[in-house]
């Protein structure tokens, strides 16, 4: 079978896009306020995004590949508000 002509030994970009499109199964990565809050989402899942570049989901929903210092922003009151429910 021929190779796409974008597909490289050992995966290339149309493998890491096909694997990003079942990973979001047909959501969008969310460009509202991911950047003006820190969102809460399970550890290991930070840092498989950090080796990845897979997007992660927050407790809110909120889809997105994090990138910046959340201590520099308020946390997002809607993961708050779930977080503080699972935890009681």
């Amino acid at each position: 079978m021929p190779r796409d002509s974008t597909t490289e030994p050992g995966g290339g970009t149309s493998t890491l896009d096909r694997e990003l499109e079942e990973l979001l199964n047909g959501e969008q990565i969310d460009d509202g306020d991911h950047d003006r809050f820190a969102h809460y989402v399970q550890k290991e899942k930070i840092v498989e995004s950090a080796v990845t570049g897979k997007p992660v989901r927050a407790l809110c929903g909120k889809v997105w590949v994090p990138g910046r210092d959340p201590q520099k922003f308020p946390i997002c009151p809607d993961c708050k508000k779930i977080y503080d429910t699972l935890r009681d």
